[in-house]
């Protein structure tokens, strides 16, 4: 049922467009199988009439029935274009800690395989909405035939229908647990990736990875899905004897037992048998209806959690602020929940502050919060008290977006676009070789079109490039984490003694996260965290 309201809320009138043309393609069926049974029954003469109507009905029921299918097919992929739309929507506008709380492996199943599982149920509403059409036609004209046979077969299929609901619930469930087992799948894909060079040299790493982790997770999601589809491919044979139990209680029962005329029970039969098609169709799409209401109802409960974290952002351009004079982090505290520890870790109170053409160092052991401190000075976590001030001028929800355009970042765990995307310098191309010379990569990499002709390069020159996505942006602050520690002696020396010089002379404010002490006496402030604290300024 949430398969259809899904459907609804993307556009209602294109439902009932497509339910009345599938009430008329069902209509001119049923009306067909009347004037079949009238004709064998040669209530009717056979005549050219009754060929131009049995044309007509043919050509009205496929025209209306296409037309509706069309419509349906319309209607349930523009709907999975705006889920995927929303989902990606909701993931920017959430916070970042719960997005990494949530975790990659649960955000790609559910981008993935549940968007995917939606997207075959909606191919398969179309069909279905035809069927029940062509059901609910015949029923009417069974009801019209005999109205006391037909209120027993209506008890006995409500029967029916109520036991094939106790095992599609329990078959349901199964399901939800199955997908469950999805998101463990999708985490340890990663690690095989990710973790391929560990697992290859370790033996005993690679089979307990295998043995107790993959190997469990495979079969408990094995298990699941082979009692709940086993469940649905018994419910569909159960549907299929209490057809076939209706079809012989009207050949065998009702005529031994009572005086109703022949001619209406081979009407029955003759529905009955045509029945036999749409329903089996029906009872086979319930594998693919199940699995997309549980996809649905994973997506749901994803959206709402990240919907109700959802922070003010907008889809227009931004512009970045080209300055500023002074910016202050006040009694600023934030705790979070480490991997590994069940306790707070706390950040703070941090009390900086921050002016143009100053160079800073944050040095401070692992896991004393750096990274978590740059984040905060960037936008990216919001403080759990104390506040974020620029110019004088609090940052909240209204104006953390724009106050994250002053930032032109290359963290550790960087991420790298093929696309030079969000940049419309008209001399784009000659601006990013310009500084490709600087980053002495203009060898390994070219641009063409805004496009980086290859990103497969090793870490050191990876982070180079990202280096030069920030050049590109121009923006009054740059923030560094360990952007040294993949670069060779040479290079390292021409960023800290050439690079980063180069930038404080332009105004730039940058902020380093660093661990090499020999280049301290460059900075012109040092912050030294410790457990969170500032030990040292």
């Amino acid at each position: 049922m949430n398969l259809i309201w899904f459907l609804i809320r993307t556009s209602w009138r294109l439902i009932v467009i497509s339910l009345i043309l599938g009430t008329i393609s069902g209509a001119c069926s049923v009306l067909l199988i009347a004037l079949v049974n009238d004709t064998i029954n040669a209530k009717n003469p056979i005549n050219n009439q009754l060929l131009w109507n049995f044309l007509e009905l043919v050509i009205v029921m496929m025209i209306t029935g296409t037309l509706s299918q069309y419509f349906l097919v319309r209607l349930s992929q523009s709907a999975i274009v705006r889920l995927r739309q929303r989902l990606v929507d909701w993931i920017l506008a959430c916070p970042l800690r719960y997005v990494e709380e949530l975790g990659a492996s649960r955000l790609l199943a559910t981008l993935t395989d549940d968007v995917d599982k939606i997207s075959d149920s909606a191919i398969a509403l179309p069909f279905l909405f035809i069927d029940l059409a062509l059901i609910i036609g015949c029923l009417a004209y069974l009801s019209i035939l005999s109205w006391q046979i037909f209120l027993g077969i209506f008890i006995f299929l409500l029967l029916a229908v109520a036991v094939i609901q106790i095992f599609l619930t329990r078959s349901e469930k199964l399901m939800e647990l199955a997908r469950e087992q999805q998101d463990y799948m999708f985490r340890h894909f990663h690690t095989i990736i990710g973790g391929i060079k560990e697992l290859k040299l370790s033996t005993s790493r690679r089979q307990a990875f295998v043995t107790q982790e993959f190997q469990v997770t495979a079969e408990l999601r094995r298990r699941y899905n082979v009692i709940s589809i086993t469940l649905l491919g018994f419910t569909s044979y159960l549907g299929q004897l209490f057809f076939f139990t209706i079809l012989g209680m009207l050949l065998f029962v009702i005529p031994k037992f009572t005086g109703i005329n022949t001619t209406i029970l081979s009407g029955y039969a003759l529905v009955i048998t045509f029945l036999n098609d749409p329903i089996s169709n029906i009872l086979q799409m319930f594998p693919q209806m199940v699995q997309g209401s549980v996809a649905i109802n994973k997506i749901n409960n994803l959206g709402l959690a990240l919907a109700s974290r959802s922070e003010i952002i907008s889809n227009e351009p931004t512009n970045s602020p080209s300055s500023f004079h002074k910016l202050e982090l006040v009694d600023v505290k934030y705790s979070y929940l480490r991997e590994g520890e069940s306790q707070n870790f706390l950040l703070g109170p941090i009390n900086l502050t921050f002016r143009p053409g100053n160079l800073i160092f944050i040095i401070g052991g692992n896991g004393s919060g750096k990274s978590s401190l740059a984040k905060i000075i960037t936008g990216l976590y919001i403080p759990d008290s104390g506040e974020i001030v620029l110019d004088g001028k609090p940052i909240t929800g209204n104006n953390r977006e724009q106050y994250r355009q002053l930032f032109s970042t290359v963290f550790s765990d960087f991420y790298l676009f093929e696309k030079l995307l969000g940049m419309n310098s008209n001399n784009l191309n000659a601006e990013a070789y310009e500084y490709l010379k600087k980053l002495q990569l203009e060898h390994k990499v070219e641009i063409k079109e805004g496009s980086l002709s290859t990103i497969n390069l090793s870490q050191g020159q990876r982070k180079r490039l990202a280096l030069l996505t920030a050049y590109l942006e121009d923006r009054p602050i740059y923030l560094f984490d360990e952007w040294a520690a993949d670069q060779d002696p040479y290079f390292r020396e021409i960023f800290y003694n050439q690079l980063l010089p180069e930038l404080k002379h332009q105004g730039k404010t940058i902020l380093a996260i660093t661990h090499d002490d020999r280049y301290f006496h460059l900075a012109d402030q040092l912050i030294k965290l410790d457990y969170g604290k500032v030990v040292e300024k």
